[in-house]
């Protein structure tokens, strides 16, 4: 017995609630796009520059003490989180003016400080540097990489299909990246490589539900020549909405395992490619598809239609 989450046959009218979803679209995507401008994101070390350092308490750490001790060292900003367990902190520390040597002091004042305000063994497991040349060529790199993946995926779906096909699948795909920076410019979750590449990803998965729609339009473009284009739109989403649902929600068990049991080092990207994931399958359904109607997709209709085509018309009417 095959496991389905919707029926195999389904008649959901999502064309008809286009003007809503196109609507709920319009506000999410100016919102995020004014946290941007407005909040901007918590950058991390790889885009902000500076030191990062993990470090391990021997009992519960005290954040409060340890940010009191830290912050009369004169180093500028210095955040503390817990990083997975409660003995474990991640401390973040402003780039200082200077070159590496700053850089070592800056650390030994940490370390330092730490000392004397924590009595036991501390472990420090790890110490980053980056500097402003890095951490700026970094922001470039992830910038350009994500609009080379559009711009690819663009010439992809129109080598594939039309051009109306492609303007509909980079405008989901457009949708979907800034919806992802806006949710991090909401939560204020860490925003470093690891989620430019959660990012790349999204747009993989995106363009893939996408494809598997647009196949079954296409296809029934074919079939069915004289259905009205709302209509078959509609069954083609309905006809795919089984695969589309079934895949998402695998993907999503094994995102939301990860999320919840695969630490802090990771807890960013999979928080992005559940989001990503949830908005990659509504803009597959209520964004590439439905914008095929506002940019004159075009059929050739012949003259004569055969009996099956008639019939499927009349049944899915």
């Amino acid at each position: 017995m095959r496991l389905r989450l919707v029926p195999a046959k389904t008649n959901i009218g999502f064309l008809a609630r286009r003007t809503k979803a196109f609507a709920l679209s319009g506000f999410l995507f100016i919102a995020s796009i004014g946290l941007f401008v407005t909040v901007d994101l918590n950058y991390g070390i790889d885009f902000e520059g500076g030191i990062l350092i993990e470090v391990g308490t021997p009992g519960p750490a005290d954040l409060g003490l340890m940010r009191g001790a830290l912050s009369g060292l004169g180093l500028g900003e210095v955040a503390l989180q817990e990083f997975g367990r409660d003995t474990d902190v991640l401390i973040r520390v402003e780039r200082q003016q200077g070159g590496s040597s700053a850089q070592q002091r800056a650390v030994a004042a940490v370390k330092e400080a730490l000392a004397v305000e924590i009595p036991g063994e501390i472990s420090y497991r790890r110490v980053e540097f980056v500097g402003p040349k890095v951490s700026a060529e970094l922001v470039r790199a992830g910038t350009l990489a994500s609009v080379l993946a559009v711009v690819a995926m663009l010439v992809y779906i129109w080598f594939r299909f039309e051009w109306q096909f492609a303007v509909g699948a980079v405008a989901a795909l457009v949708h979907d990246v800034v919806l992802t920076i806006g949710i991090f410019a909401l939560t204020r979750l860490e925003f470093n490589l690891s989620i430019i590449a959660a990012i790349l990803t999204i747009v993989g998965y995106s363009v893939n539900d996408t494809v598997v729609v647009y196949d079954r339009i296409r296809e029934n473009l074919r079939k069915y020549r004289r259905m009205p284009l709302t209509e078959l739109l509609n069954v083609s989403i309905n006809d795919t909405l089984s695969r589309t649902t079934m895949t998402s929600a695998t993907t999503l068990i094994a995102l939301l395992t990860l999320f919840f049991f695969g630490g802090a080092v990771i807890k960013g990207f999979t928080f992005a490619m559940i989001w990503g994931v949830l908005v990659g399958t509504y803009s597959s359904i209520f964004v590439a598809a439905p914008l095929l109607i506002y940019v004159r997709l075009r059929r050739d209709v012949s003259e004569e239609e055969s009996d099956g085509d008639e019939e499927a018309a009349v049944d899915t009417g």
